[in-house]
């Protein structure tokens, strides 16, 4: 028995750490909130089309959909930098303001993620203001266990952040008239 005892050791330690070495990424979250100085049904009129990102997101230079706002729809994005997403409506609550989409195909070269699932909402402030929320859960592009520096979950937060604060100042400058 003196024998197996250093090799059930060496077994068991092994076999703690061969999941460990090949767990996969996990999820990252990013939110984002502006405060528009306009009504909630003002700043919806602007941003409740699924399509319509393109008319306040500086980052989106084309869209191309179908299904208008109904769940299944598609959006594809044409980003500032050459990128293509495809974006598909999951939930759409227009009493609510609110809509929720996922990512389906993604353009990792362009926009490091590899998956997305984001809601966008709006909810009244004080002073007959809006506050806008868009919230995303996603994966970095490299899901891996030893992701490139362009493709690793520090890039996907950077990815994320950028895109979802430059449309909230978008959609600010868009419904405030700046």
């Amino acid at each position: 028995m003196k024998r197996l005892t250093p090799y059930l050791l060496i077994a068991f330690v092994l076999g703690i750490a061969a999941p460990a070495a090949a767990h996969g990424p996990t999820p990252k979250k990013v939110e984002e909130t502006i405060t528009i100085d306009a009504a909630p049904d003002e700043v919806w009129a602007v941003a409740k089309d699924f399509a319509g990102i393109k008319d306040w997101h500086p980052g989106v230079t084309e869209v191309t959909s179908k299904g208008g706002n109904e769940v299944d729809a598609e959006r594809t994005l044409t980003l500032e930098n050459g990128g293509t997403l495809i974006d598909s409506l999951d939930e759409y609550l227009d009493d609510e303001m609110s809509y929720s989409y996922r990512l389906e195909n993604e353009d990792i070269e362009h926009f490091p993620v590899s998956f997305y699932s984001a809601t966008f909402s709006l909810k009244p402030a004080d002073g007959g203001k809006t506050t806008v929320d868009w919230m995303g859960r996603f994966y970095r592009a490299d899901t891996g266990n030893f992701p490139s520096e362009n493709q690793n979950d520090e890039a996907a937060i950077a990815a994320m952040t950028a895109y979802f604060q430059q449309g909230l100042g978008g959609l600010k400058a868009e419904v405030e008239g700046q």
